[in-house]
């Protein structure tokens, strides 16, 4: 009679000179099936293995499996997903959008530049001061007392003398505060129509006044006005 030693599956008995299935990273259904099967045929009939043991290790296998099977599958419904959204974003294209920035793109002679602001709470004061890439600023536009919330405003893309600006990409800062001189919390976003989608990296990206805009940052989406 071959000698008994124990298995990896727990208490179900092997039979020492039994070739094992192929080593694998993991076992799979056919190795755990093969084995099994293996093992029944050259178990000791005066010590026949358990049968509790038997069931306990088949549900256990069984649920591991059922498991991956559903990973599988949730995994191609997040791929479905994806790929759905990407085909939807393109959709956006010609649409004014609101969107979280604290820049402005200007393009010289072009229409004014519409941003929002977004106030915390009333502020007696707001100013909203636009500098170039050297951090110099070129204009400032008062705003005067806001209650809390969001207003919209424009550049027109002129500086404090009234001369037109080059085209190029310009900071946007905001300061509120009340009469006390107290600090009011705000947030900038602007508004634009979007002229393309890129798909470079993991999401597709809007493309607004030759700027790259994440779909996070959307806060809205409009049919564009007739130009």
């Amino acid at each position: 009679m071959a000698d008994v030693v124990t298995s990896s599956l727990g208490s179900l008995p092997q039979v020492t000179g039994v070739v094992a299935p192929t080593a694998k990273s993991t076992l799979d259904k056919d190795s755990f099936l093969k084995l099994l099967t293996t093992q029944l045929q050259k178990q000791d009939p005066l010590s026949p293995m358990d049968s509790n043991a038997f069931v306990a290790q088949l549900a256990q296998f069984s649920s591991v499996e059922a498991l991956e099977n559903m990973g599988r599958k949730l995994d191609t419904l997040a791929l479905g997903q994806a790929n759905a959204n990407q085909m939807a974003v393109p959709q956006m294209i010609g649409k004014e959008i609101l969107f979280n920035a604290d820049h402005l793109a200007l393009t010289k002679g072009a229409a004014a530049t519409k941003f929002s602001v977004l106030l915390g709470a009333a502020s007696d004061n707001t100013v909203a001061m636009i500098t170039d890439a050297a951090g110099k600023v070129v204009r400032t536009l008062d705003l005067g007392a806001r209650g809390a919330g969001t207003f919209a405003t424009e550049w027109d893309g002129r500086d404090d003398q009234g001369q037109p600006l080059d085209s190029g990409t310009y900071q946007l800062i905001v300061a509120a505060s009340k009469r006390d001189g107290t600090e009011v919390g705000s947030a900038t976003f602007v508004r634009g129509v979007v002229s393309g989608v890129s798909f470079e990296g993991s999401v597709p990206q809007l493309l607004v006044n030759g700027n790259v805009v994440q779909l996070g940052d959307v806060t809205e989406i409009a049919t564009a006005p007739p130009t």
